[in-house]
């Protein structure tokens, strides 16, 4: 069997382009692996057409009650859902309609053998219904399908949002993922979704993208598969009560260790990323995801420098998905930062980027984010400054929807000027908290900037003094909730260019490891902004106790 037209959407998981039609007439898709039997023709045409992307067009069909499925004109008005007759009075189909900013971008189209069709731009879409709810609000309930999602809003009185993702149970979690944000805007989210096994697992699969707290799975009673068929039974009572009990989703957490010995002996390996010093890899040997890694140092002593090596680093020496969040730079500056690594120069400088034409530039860029690299890289494109909750919401959408395994987070102090409470040490102990959690519930490894305090005395950090845990700024929190802490040390005043140069890279705490102490030097190239791990015995040789 061969294909006969490749790279078209699929009607099933709403893939734009991942569908081919066999010689056969039949369809594949190689995303959701859904396969149709070559279609009956009506009319002679093929209504393998279906699987094209057609036009959108929004003047197709009228308002009408769905009294198939009980549901009322008001409600149909509601969501936007037109029906098509034909000449006899019968009703062929349902468009559902979705959108994107306000905008109706994409519809499904559901014929009466429940043949499925989009029309215009799926993938760009929000959730069912998203438009017609602001964000934030007490409740929201999620459901498997337009018919349902309806059915729910009538059955609770039409006074709670409800919505719906966009191709059932096998679709439910990158739609989830895709609309983060909206949904945990709501303090909770019910769950309610087909009353059968992929319901219920979807459900359960989907609540745990969810923060912690904010997931309920509802239980349909046994004798209906879901929402439509409580309508249709008129069992608004009964669905209420099922909905108001609804219960929190907690994964366990207690177990008897007796029963776990596989468990134990066959648990996960936690891998480990080298660092680009050999110094650090021996007292941490590596990085790893679910770790909390704080890095610090005085003002001006490269701790930018030394994140912008380690975004590098990721990117080129791992598969995974990073996510950069610096909240003191623009975009353009951040990808500066990580284009100069590439480049082995200081491309943010204007005197610097003018030596590169735009082909070189383009060829750098695709270099670092095009080819196996594409969709890999994401970083935080904030305009000026926001609310903490706005930064939190966005973080975890970087972990969960972009799927990012690595997040560096530049830098915390710039989240406790967004937080409302004017105590500084309890504003850091929320978030370090919260930073914390993250890192716990979703398993990503993230490095964290943080200041130090100021010390007392003739010499502060920017001469090069030894730093502790006790430098740190505001709490001890950020010293107990990390894994590790890294400081950077460097005598910026020195007279002698190497000494300046020349940055002590310290271990505060390992909790992995346990070894502490002097790891490495990192010597700073003015001429093309790298660092480079330079011999410790040579620099103790070379300048004596000043380094």
């Amino acid at each position: 069997m061969s294909f006969v037209q490749t790279h078209i959407p699929c009607t099933e998981c709403g893939g734009s382009d991942s569908a081919a039609i066999n010689d056969d007439g039949s369809v594949k898709c190689f995303s959701c692996g859904v396969f149709l039997p070559k279609p009956k023709q009506e009319n002679n045409v093929t209504s393998i057409t279906n699987f094209k992307k057609t036009p959108m067009t929004t003047n197709q069909g009228e308002f009408y009650p769905l009294t198939d499925r009980n549901i009322s004109l008001q409600t149909a008005k509601k969501y936007r859902v037109r029906s098509v007759k034909n000449s006899t009075g019968q009703i062929v189909e349902h468009i559902y309609p979705y959108y994107s900013d306000g905008t109706e971008v994409g519809a499904k189209v559901r014929k009466p053998n429940k043949e499925f069709a989009w029309r215009g731009d799926a993938k760009s879409s929000g959730l069912f219904g998203q438009q017609l709810f602001q964000a934030g609000g007490k409740y929201i309930t999620l459901v498997e399908g337009e018919i349902d999602a309806m059915s729910a809003y009538e059955l609770m009185g039409s006074q709670w949002p409800v919505v719906s993702i966009r191709n059932g149970a096998q679709s439910a979690d990158r739609d989830v993922k895709e609309n983060l944000e909206f949904l945990e805007s709501f303090d909770n989210i019910i769950i309610c979704f087909d009353n059968d096994k992929h319901g219920r697992e979807a459900a359960k699969k989907v609540a745990k993208l969810l923060r912690p707290g904010k997931a309920k799975i509802m239980e349909l009673p046994v004798d209906y598969k879901d929402a439509n068929d409580m309508l249709r039974a008129s069992q608004h009572k009964n669905f209420v009560h099922h909905w108001w009990n609804a219960k929190l989703y907690t994964p366990s957490g207690v177990l008897n260790v007796s029963e776990n010995v596989d468990n134990y002996l066959n648990r996960t390996r936690k891998d480990s990323i080298p660092f680009p010093w050999e110094g650090l890899n021996e007292k941490l040997e590596g990085l790893r995801a679910g770790e909390l890694v704080t890095l610090t140092g005085g003002t001006g002593l490269g701790k930018s420098s030394v994140t912008r090596e380690l975004e590098h680093w990721l990117i080129q020496k791992t598969k995974d998905n990073v996510g950069v969040m610096a909240l003191e730079e623009n975009w353009q500056r951040t990808i500066d930062g990580i284009l100069s690594i590439e480049a082995d120069a200081r491309l943010h400088l204007d005197s610097v980027r003018n030596i590169f034409d735009q082909d070189d530039l383009r060829q750098i860029h695709h270099q670092m984010f095009g080819g196996e690299n594409k969709d890999r890289v994401w970083v935080y494109g904030h305009l000026g400054m926001n609310d903490l909750e706005s930064v939190f919401s966005k973080l975890r959408y970087m972990i969960i929807g972009c799927d990012c395994k690595w997040i560096v987070l530049d830098h915390l102090h710039m989240l406790v000027l967004l937080s409302d409470d004017p105590d500084e040490r309890k504003a850091i102990d929320m978030i370090m908290h919260r930073l914390r959690t993250l890192v716990e519930e979703t398993g990503c490894g993230m490095i964290l900037v943080s200041h130090l305090r100021r010390t007392q005395g003739d010499r502060g950090h920017e001469n090069g003094i030894e730093t502790a845990l006790n430098h740190l700024r505001g709490s001890q929190s950020i010293a107990q909730l990390s894994d590790c802490v890294i400081s950077l040390e460097r005598n910026q005043q020195s007279d002698d260019p190497m000494v300046a140069s020349t940055t002590k890279v310290r271990v505060l705490k390992s909790r992995y490891t346990g070894d502490v102490g002097l790891a490495t030097h990192l010597f700073y190239d003015k001429e093309t902004g790298r660092l480079s791990e330079v011999d410790i015995d040579t620099m103790i040789d070379e300048l004596g106790d000043e380094i």
